[in-house]
């Protein structure tokens, strides 16, 4: 199903039957379980070794600078790239297979990884050359973030996919837990090149378990349509502009990454200014997060069917988000501070999980990889904007007021989200891909 460009008001009707031509449209699909046991399982494994690595570069970073420009300037380089990569990468997710792009992403992110462990035996340590990794792990990702979150609903059946993403959510937050543990212990043991070594094991690992999967390419439903790949994105953005639902949903997303920028790198700032600058502090700050976000992850996934009101969900966790981010700025505390992280962690899967299911069940097969490419461009972009406003701001006001700042209007969102979730209510809550056909024939 595709969009047709003379409808411009016709939103709602996109919706209920946009997601028709999915290849995973029943629980018919041969040996899925099987399938998604090997994504998950590569997936995680290879997230165990990026999150250690992310995590070790950071906190060398925080600790031997303890400078908002420093960090600012690493979360440019890190996520920047990944955003102007996202707007081929989406593209390409929608006319490549997926398996294929998601494999040659983590193996390019291997190499770069390996070269800088190289570097750092060699005894060559410059800040430029952390700013340079980060920015190649960053164009990898930028390819295969849209290709991992369009494959998720091209291997599971539409029943199961809010179950899925939770699942998948809980593998994802239980590696954060363990990344800053390891993390810390390969730092204390074997230094920084071993976190390095680390995550090119790993990565071999898991693209070894995707290329398992038996995959191809999604077809199109525009065969016959101009194949060139800026045409292939303003398709993709037109569509996405003319959908009710998915203009509220982006727009809803942008502002809150972009508000969440101080709970998500300041805190390491904060800890390190404010409770101690040694690396079990850190560890700490990141396991309370990470706990949270299993948390949230296995919650949605156990009580997936009863949410009648995903939208509703997705406006819960920017509330919780500010409010949390308000009670970092406020406790004296160190283990108080840590109680305040995990229920951060907990809104993460609680706003996340439910609004990608959305794009999953009601964003045709086709498009897919262009919409999350452009959720994934508004990810990486937010981020760098919001550090190259507030991290230089952080040299110089208090981190707590930042925080007090940012939660009061990550607040304010989140009652807008509430608000609109309830007038919407109806619009998310279509058929999923697995009825969609049998309620749109009886209609007929």
């Amino acid at each position: 199903m595709t969009v047709d460009p003379t409808q411009a008001d016709n939103g709602n009707a996109a919706i209920q039957t946009a997601s028709t031509d999915s290849p995973a449209d029943t629980d018919t699909r041969p040996h899925w379980k099987r399938d998604v046991a090997l994504f998950l399982g590569g997936q995680s494994v290879s997230l165990i070794g990026s999150a250690v690595v992310q995590f070790a570069i950071f906190w060398h970073l925080t600790l031997e600078t303890k400078s908002g420009w420093v960090i600012a300037l690493a979360t440019f380089f890190g996520f920047l790239p990944q955003a102007v990569m996202s707007i081929f990468g989406g593209v390409w997710a929608d006319r490549h297979n997926r398996k294929f792009l998601i494999a040659g992403a983590d193996g390019a992110i291997a190499v770069t990884t390996l070269g800088l462990a190289i570097a750092f035996m060699l005894d060559y340590q410059p800040l430029w050359l952390f700013y340079a990794a980060l920015t190649l792990r960053s164009i990898g990702a930028g390819i295969q973030a849209p290709a991992v979150s369009a494959l998720i609903p091209q291997i599971t059946p539409a029943s199961e996919l809010l179950r899925i993403n939770g699942l998948y959510a809980s593998v994802q937050s239980i590696m954060s837990i363990g990344a800053p543990v390891i993390a810390a212990g390969v730092l204390a043991i074997g230094g920084l090149e071993s976190a390095f070594f680390l995550d090119v094991v790993t990565a071999i690992i898991g693209i070894v378990l995707l290329l398992m999967i038996p995959l191809q390419a999604v077809d199109r439903s525009d065969e016959g349509a101009p194949a060139g790949y800026f045409t292939d994105l303003v398709e993709g953005l037109r569509y996405v502009a003319r959908n009710t639902l998915l203009r509220f949903l982006i727009g809803y997303f942008a502002t809150i990454m972009f508000l969440a920028v101080p709970p998500s790198f300041l805190t390491l700032l904060l800890v390190a200014r404010k409770f101690g600058d040694d690396e079990w502090h850190l560890m700490a700050n990141e396991v309370a997060f990470g706990i949270g976000m299993t948390a949230a992850g296995v919650f949605v996934a156990v009580l997936a069917k009863r949410f009648d009101n995903r939208l509703r969900l997705v406006a819960y966790g920017g509330l919780g988000l500010g409010v949390f981010t308000i009670a970092l700025g406020l406790t004296p505390h160190f283990w108080l501070y840590l109680v305040f992280m995990f229920l951060c962690g907990l809104t993460v899967p609680v706003m996340n999980t439910p609004m990608f299911t959305i794009f999953q069940e009601h964003v045709p097969p086709e498009k897919q990889g262009r919409v999350f490419g452009l959720v994934m461009i508004i990810m990486s972009l937010t981020m760098p904007i919001g550090m190259a406003i507030i991290g230089p701001i952080a040299d110089h006001v208090a981190i707590e007021v930042l925080m007090w700042i940012g939660g009061a209007a990550t607040v304010l969102a989140g009652m807008w989200g509430f608000r609109r979730s309830i007038a919407m209510k109806d619009e998310v809550s279509a058929p999923t891909r697995s009825t969609d056909s049998t309620d749109e024939a009886a209609s007929a």
